[in-house]
């Protein structure tokens, strides 16, 4: 196998051995942040990506994600979030990691190199055609990674590739491919380090201005999120509070009433008749607060435009 990047020696190993503790604990934060960095080259790849996803998404299918090793962790990590953050239903999210159960406990690299278990996990997912799947890959050649993609291609889903070395297997096959060239590591092949630093910034930024495509997201703020215990019921009233202008004890009263559903809170508190007529207004604008909330005040201009047209004329009345 020829040497790749992800392999290469980095220029600041030799007697990484013998250095001050301060010394390689500044080689391996500087590693990192070089690392970061070359993120935003994937700027495009990422944005083109998203819309795929959003797509598939607001038409109903299911986001798959397929790793092994360490890329399977960052992988593990962002789908997890999805429910909780943005309120994307479980049902719509599929982990495929090499090693199924077992890799959470071992994580052996055994199962990297399964290609059959990757295309049987691609098939009991149900992924096909209306669906998408991102693999992720270091290297760019992880067999599991690899045939996920060929297998989700084959099955008319979208693919997304994520890999750290340039023309590598992985975005050769890939539908849309994401290049995040890091450097060598600083021990070298541990990817764990700056190859998944680099793929967790990429997957969060990617999962992120998807749910801003699906409306998720309001001037910074979650509304779509799952309020489950008592941190992210008190995040949900605040949010509702900031956005609408309204007090905090309003915000959870107006929660109760939309059945904990931020965004339809927000618009009782703009004036919706009922959590019924918020959520049709919410439909009819693809889930999009801010139109949602235009639409509530282009009502209200012309429910008072009708009251004075209809109001008589001083002068008129009679004595």
């Amino acid at each position: 196998m020829a040497e790749t990047r992800t392999e290469a020696l980095h220029q600041n190993a030799e007697g990484l051995d013998i250095q001050a503790p301060d010394a390689i604990l500044s080689y391996l934060a500087d590693a990192q942040i070089e690392a970061a960095t070359v993120v935003r080259q994937a700027i495009p790849s990422i944005a083109r990506a998203a819309e795929i996803i959003a797509g598939r998404l607001k038409s109903g299918g299911k986001l798959a994600y397929a790793a092994a090793g360490s890329s399977g962790l960052m992988a593990l990590a962002d789908a997890l979030e999805l429910p909780g953050t943005f309120g994307i239903h479980r049902d719509r999210i599929a982990i495929l990691i090499a090693g199924g159960d077992e890799a959470f406990r071992t994580l052996a690299g055994g199962p990297e190199d399964d290609t059959e278990e990757a295309a049987a996990a691609v098939a009991k997912a149900g992924i096909g055609k209306g669906d998408c799947l991102i693999a992720i890959s270091a290297s760019g050649t992880t067999p599991y990674a690899v045939r996920a993609i060929e297998e989700a291609a084959r099955r008319g889903a979208a693919t997304i590739g994520i890999a750290n070395n340039r023309d590598s297997a992985l975005l050769r096959q890939a539908q849309t491919a994401i290049l995040l060239e890091t450097p060598p590591e600083l021990i070298a092949g541990s990817t764990r380090m700056g190859a998944g630093t680099a793929q967790k910034i990429a997957l969060n930024m990617l999962s992120t201005l998807t749910a801003v495509h699906l409306g998720h997201v309001h001037d910074g703020y979650m509304v779509n999120l799952m309020a489950d215990n008592i941190k992210l019921r008190d995040r949900a009233a605040r949010i509702v509070a900031a956005v609408s202008g309204r007090g905090t004890d309003e915000a959870a009263r107006l929660l109760e009433k939309s059945g904990g559903a931020v965004k339809t809170a927000i618009l009782l508190a703009a004036g919706a008749d009922s959590a019924d007529a918020a959520q049709k207004i919410l439909e009819e604008t693809g889930q999009k607060l801010r139109p949602a909330l235009s639409a509530i005040e282009g009502s209200k201009g012309r429910t008072a435009s009708v009251l004075i047209k209809t109001e008589p004329e001083k002068g008129q009345q009679g004595d």
